[in-house]
């Protein structure tokens, strides 16, 4: 059964009362199980109320940011180490903010972006080994501790998403494939499932857990509900 766990995660820089600021909402989880549907299923409802949203995603969101994810979602799965590739997130994540997501913040839109910081710390974390308070100091540094509003994450099995992602990689030509982490084996990608449910156990005062089994539609509206009541959108 798939789960969506629900992270309200602050940071004073977003996370206030100042009628100004946008809102930050991140989506996170394995590889195939429906982020970026949700995704824009959430901006079109946030639309629909008279909210500008700006979608985005992770690597990637601005020019700089989309040049690295080429680097990162491409070629072989052995190209980097896990420190390299973790600086290198870090690197587009800081062009993200600094030129995307700070800026439509400050402009008082909501920003919506398909992964954050969780994946950092499940893929180059537990996945690939590189220490959690490693990731956790380099995102103090980097970010000032920067983290969003609220942080949808999606577990399902990892066989599951990782059927799916090969089906929509697979339709696409190979030169152009962004499969690389799909093709980092099953027991990775295991990894990865466990690693955002400690993410969630590990901040259960501000993690809600919520079935997401279902269909699009359904799953859809059970994030909305969470949505307008974390906000007060009525």
């Amino acid at each position: 059964m798939r789960h969506l766990i629900i992270c309200l995660l602050g940071h004073p820089a977003v996370n206030n009362s100042s009628p100004e600021k946008g809102r930050f909402i991140s989506f996170e989880g394995g590889e195939g199980l429906g982020k970026s549907t949700q995704a824009l299923l959430l901006r079109d409802q946030l639309q629909a109320l008279g909210i500008p949203v700006v979608m985005t995603r992770e690597p990637g969101g601005s020019e700089g940011a989309e040049a690295i994810r080429k680097l990162l979602v491409t070629g072989g799965v052995d190209k980097w180490t896990p420190m390299t590739e973790t600086l290198l997130h870090y690197a587009a994540r800081v062009d993200h903010l600094e030129r995307t997501v700070w800026p439509a913040l400050e402009a008082g839109k909501w920003v919506i972006t398909d992964r954050y910081a969780d994946s950092t710390l499940a893929y180059q974390g537990s996945g690939q080994h590189v220490s959690s308070e490693t990731i956790q100091s380099l995102h103090a540094l980097s970010t000032d501790n920067f983290w969003p509003d609220m942080t949808l994450v999606m577990d399902g099995k990892s066989s599951l998403g990782l059927d799916r992602a090969r089906a929509r990689e697979g339709a696409i030509d190979q030169d152009k494939r962004e499969d690389r982490y799909e093709r980092m084996g099953s027991d990775f990608h295991e990894r990865l499932r466990t690693a955002f449910q400690e993410i969630a156990a590990q901040n259960a005062d501000r993690c809600v857990l919520i079935d997401a089994e279902g269909s699009i539609e359904e799953i859809s509206e059970r994030i909305f509900l969470q949505v307008s009541t974390r906000f007060g959108l009525g």
